[in-house]
């Protein structure tokens, strides 16, 4: 794997939720690094949010993050507040690092304190891993409903050398962002301004990991949260290199977001909903988070069923300005359907082996305007309803 230089990683067994599996985790900056971050706009931000909105806030560079699953530390007033900060100087002692250079982030069910003890008791364990631990390993800690650990790398050269960037993620229900959706971490080893990284994460999260459908619910501790701590001695200096970063930074934050909606809870298909020809970026957004929300495409989509007319119908509801006329879908590059009506020919026949697809592509366009927009998105199956009915057992 493609680590970006001077990173350490460190996990830890706390028994947040269940024992005998990572669910606590660090990522430590041998050097403080440049941070950059976006975050939930929910009103009830969790306590590690509101922290590390107002670290961000100072501009200071900071020295890694410190990460947990099992427990949200969401809707917990104060004493989450202060449970939050006092885990971090627990870490701080263990990591070696000043406590106000750690960044906290946490995932699990909403309302329940932090139990302190079992903070207290898993810290020897995460300071011994700190020489031994790998990105994996933190991956898998912050860990809920997921099935699998997501990571993506990239190694590329600039013109004062070779640059690396890795990304972990946890991500699997709960999601429908504007914003983020889940708890993401960007490593990068390259020297960049403040002010540089923030607007190049802000532009590529809008572009991938604020893309993502599963279920339409947003969670109160969603974060991206991305690091460049100069290591590899290259700086971030000409167009010609911001541009490429920025280019390899837009594909780990594709992958990952990806990588989501392909682990939905109990998802068994991702459909790539593209929206062209609208008047404005806005109205294609609407369209196409319309039908990624929509619960008769999601279960159209889990039964294979090739019913189109719920995409039409959620297209008609979603807000955007366009004539109806103007419509044009296809379904895997096949035409389903314009100017008021569906194509001839039988659709069952036609659509079957494309709806039976892993990944499939609905195209939408409604005119001939500038605007596009793409959104990935889930189907809604009953494994879903079984994992979310069962949450918290």
């Amino acid at each position: 794997m493609n680590i970006p230089k001077g990173y350490k990683f460190a996990a830890a067994q706390a028994a947040f939720k269940k024992a005998g599996r990572f669910d606590l985790g660090a990522i430590v900056s041998e050097t403080p690094a440049v941070v950059a971050g976006v975050f939930t706009t929910n009103k009830f931000q969790a306590a590690p949010v509101l922290h590390c909105r107002e670290m961000l806030g100072t501009g200071r560079r900071m020295s890694g993050f410190l990460v947990n699953s099992g427990q949200a530390n969401a809707c917990t007033g104060e004493d989450g507040r202060a449970n939050c900060r006092e885990t971090l100087n627990m870490a701080a002692k263990v990591l070696d690092v000043p406590a106000d250079e750690l960044l906290p982030a946490s995932t699990g069910v909403i309302g329940a304190q932090f139990d302190m003890t079992k903070w207290e008791a898993a810290m020897p364990e995460l300071g011994r891993s700190l020489e031994t631990a790998g990105p994996e390993d933190v991956a898998r800690a912050i860990m809920t409903t997921d099935t699998v650990h997501k990571l993506a790398e990239a190694r590329f050269e600039l013109k004062g050398g070779e640059v690396r960037l890795l990304g972990l993620c946890k991500g699997a229900g709960m999601i429908s962002p504007n914003m983020a959706t889940m708890l993401s971490f960007i490593l990068c080893d390259a020297d960049i301004s403040l002010q540089a990284w923030q607007a190049m994460l802000v532009d590529c999260v809008n572009l991938t990991i604020n893309r993502v459908t599963i279920d339409g619910d947003m969670s109160t501790n969603d974060c991206v949260m991305a690091l460049a701590n100069g290591a590899s001695g290259v700086d971030i200096e000409s167009e010609d290199d911001y541009t490429l970063l920025r280019k390899h930074l837009l594909g780990v934050l594709e992958e990952l977001a990806y990588k989501i909606v392909m682990d939905a809870e109990g998802g068994t298909k991702v459909a790539f909903i593209e929206v062209s020809g609208a008047g404005s970026d806005k109205d294609a957004e609407c369209v196409a988070r319309a039908v990624g929300n929509s619960p008769l495409v999601k279960t159209a989509l889990f039964g294979s069923d090739p019913n189109w007319g719920r995409i039409i119908c959620a297209a008609g509801y979603s807000g955007a300005e366009f004539k109806p006329d103007d419509l044009v879908l296809k379904i895997g590059g096949i035409l389903v359907f314009r100017n008021g009506t569906p194509e001839p020919g039988n659709m069952d026949d036609l659509l079957g082996p494309i709806m039976k697809e892993r990944d499939i592509v609905i195209h939408i366009s409604i005119g001939d305007g500038p605007g596009s927009s793409m959104v990935l998105a889930s189907d809604l199956t009953k494994e879903y309803v079984s994992i979310n009915a069962d949450y918290r057992s």
